[in-house]
């Protein structure tokens, strides 16, 4: 098999990421939840308690992962991200306030962009990529990221396959994600902010999750699996987890890969489809504005 392309000889790679939003995901429904003594503690408890747990995790199954952290986070946690690249995990951008991008003017992106890089500088730790919170970037974003030197970004949903988004700069790798690989549909509960009213079994997410990566093992696709340790850091779902790990291990075909390492290989690789991110031409007397 040829091991010069993204793939690099495996017929499937595994980008295991986690979005340690913390706090942050439900602040930016409103500055009020942080009355809310539960809501907080709830999401505290993914950098607290499902970080440790996932971390050792990795460990022992020996495999790398990608941890998408907010500025505000790794600010009110100074030592999380250093933990976890020490692990040998990649920290990356992740917004500074989890604030959606899409809610944002242009200055207002910016701003928030570079507060978290800002963060990350102070903390010593190298960001090679980026992810948009809610996974709602702007036709804007990609900009941003060539300005600012990040090689690639894993927010869109063009493809089941990395491929490159052109900007004024240098291209921007996109590794592109999907609502089935997101635990978020899976587990997410709260009363208020509404965020996910169903509760799902994690036998039924591993079985999914599963059925998937055998399907993109036949096409030859990147299965770009988005988890959130206050969600998958708790027991059931850390085992489930777990199980679906091993198994792609003994797959014996499965590539796993931080995404920064995808993304350098996915640049040398010419194969791969260049994109224009540009929204498209809506005529308003179809689509009137709202």
């Amino acid at each position: 098999m040829d091991e010069s392309g993204w793939r690099a000889g495996a017929r499937c790679v595994f980008t295991l990421t986690f979005d340690v939003d913390a706090e942050a995901a439900v602040l930016a429904h409103g500055r009020r939840f942080a009355d809310h003594a539960m809501t907080m503690s709830h999401q505290a408890y993914g950098p607290e308690v499902g970080v440790p747990r996932l971390l050792e995790l990795l460990a022992d199954l020996g495999v790398p992962a990608t941890f998408f952290v907010p500025g505000w986070v790794a600010e009110r946690r100074p030592g999380l991200a250093a933990v976890i690249a020490e692990a040998g995990h990649e920290v990356a951008h992740h917004s500074y306030s989890h604030r959606p991008p899409t809610g944002m003017s242009a200055a207002e992106e910016r701003a928030d962009f570079e507060r978290a890089l800002e963060v990350f500088a102070d903390q010593g730790i190298e960001i090679a990529g980026h992810r948009a919170a809610g996974w709602e970037a702007t036709w804007r974003t990609p900009e941003l990221i060539a300005e600012h030197g990040l090689r690639y970004d894993s927010s869109l949903m063009g493809d089941d396959r990395p491929y490159l988004l052109t900007t004024s700069g240098a291209d921007v790798v996109e590794l592109p994600v999907h609502w089935s690989l997101d635990d978020w549909e899976q587990y997410a509960f709260l009363p208020d902010p509404h965020v996910g009213s169903v509760i799902e079994s994690p036998a039924k997410a591993l079985e999914m999750w599963r059925a998937e990566l055998d399907a993109m093992r036949h096409y030859g696709c990147l299965f770009n699996l988005t988890n959130h340790p206050f969600l998958t850091g708790r027991p059931g779902r850390a085992v489930a987890l777990r199980t679906l790990v091993e198994y792609a291990l003994e797959c014996g075909d499965v590539r796993f890969d931080r995404c920064r390492d995808v993304a350098e290989r996915v640049r040398a690789d010419r194969t791969l489809p260049r994109r224009g991110p540009e929204p498209p031409v809506v005529d308003p007397a179809v689509y009137p504005v709202d």
